[in-house]
């Protein structure tokens, strides 16, 4: 019973998403056929512009990478019934570490870009681990208390990069060169795939082995869906909000790692990406199912692709995404959305039972 409820109930969110989607599409298409006078152009480019050609196509696989990182960090944290956005500050403070490390260590190929990664999770853990304990410490409120952090080492990461790595050369805000030996290398010639994905897609296997097929994930989830139940179930609700925050923020500084060693042979990230908050339309998307996340990243980075194109092309601005994705996450997240036909599939399935 539980396992034919749980596949309705997966099934009844592929409909959603999938209708929001095709509303959403809908809705955009009024807009440009409504302030365009080459509405075709417009179409043309956000829809089928990004498959044309072998470099749109896997500049769509390259920019999903770092929303990988970032949408398994927040569906970890949000399983835990938490809200915390420290992810932020994580994946920008790995990147300044990477920088850092790649600047000053020199270690042979392969075996640097490692040790950083790894060097990048732990100063992302550390960082992600904060807003945890102010929260289950002090019950500090994770949402507020991780966007406050997220200024200050913002802030903190500018300071270490302009103090110690700065290039005076440069002409701009920017670092030192990374020592060549770091770079994780092009993936595929003629276009900026890098072997990140690899690391990207390996998050996403062990993020889905966390949660679904370990104590810890059954843990995580209780705590998310009833906290007063995992109380008396016997869990360490406060470990495991901590372990499930520690654990988000080390994938995403993973994921500054990843995407600096990927994308850049020096660092120039003058203010945070904010992939974080791209994050959260990821895992919303998602359904916060790791094994969901890498679609979801290829279609958000699909529709941001799509839109620059449109925007050189022609008339009609790339702000235009932001529409589509604002509708989408309406209609995913409102509770009420295509509840009629929830309550018809588990009407269906309860006399399909007796």
């Amino acid at each position: 019973m539980d396992k034919r409820r749980l596949s309705v109930n997966g099934l009844f969110d592929i409909i959603r998403v999938v209708v929001a989607m095709l509303i959403a599409v809908a809705i955009t298409v009024v807009i440009i056929f409504a302030v365009s006078k080459e509405p075709g152009t417009a179409l043309f480019n956000l829809f089928i512009g990004p498959f044309l050609t072998k470099r749109h196509f896997f500049d769509i696989v390259q920019s999903a990478i770092p929303l990988m990182f970032t949408g398994c960090a927040l569906a970890m944290i949000f399983k835990s019934g938490n809200f915390s956005l420290i992810g932020d500050a994580s994946l920008y403070l790995g990147g300044v570490t990477t920088a850092a490390l790649a600047v000053f260590v020199h270690l042979p190929p392969v075996i640097h870009p490692l040790f950083i990664i790894v060097a990048a999770g732990i100063v992302g853990a550390a960082i992600g681990a904060i807003p945890a304990i102010l929260k289950v410490r002090y019950g500090a409120n994770e949402l507020v208390t991780s966007l406050m952090l997220n200024f200050v080492f913002d802030a903190f990461g500018v300071f270490i990069i302009n103090t110690f790595l700065a290039d005076r050369n440069a002409g701009t805000f920017a670092s030192l060169k990374y020592d060549k030996s770091a770079g994780l290398g092009n993936m595929l010639s003629g276009t900026r795939l890098h072997w990140g994905l690899l690391v990207a897609l390996g998050i996403v296997v062990l993020s889905y082995l966390i949660m679904e097929r370990s104590t810890l994930g059954y843990k995580i989830k209780a705590c998310g869906s009833n906290l007063t139940f995992a109380k008396h179930a016997g869990i360490n609700t406060g470990m495991t909000i901590i372990l499930a925050q520690v654990i988000g923020g080390a994938i995403c500084g993973i994921g500054g790692a990843t995407e600096q060693l990927g994308m850049f042979t020096r660092f120039i990230w003058a203010d945070s990406p904010s992939y974080v908050w791209d994050g959260v339309i990821v895992t919303i998307l998602a359904r916060n199912n790791p094994k969901n996340i890498p679609l979801s990243a290829f279609f958000l980075a699909y529709l941001r692709i799509g839109a620059d194109l449109m925007s050189r092309r022609s008339d009609v601005q790339n702000e235009l995404v932001a529409v589509i994705q604002a509708i989408i996450i309406l209609f995913v997240t409102a509770e009420s959305f295509l509840a009629g036909m929830k309550q018809h599939m588990e009407s269906r399935q309860a006399l399909a039972v007796k």
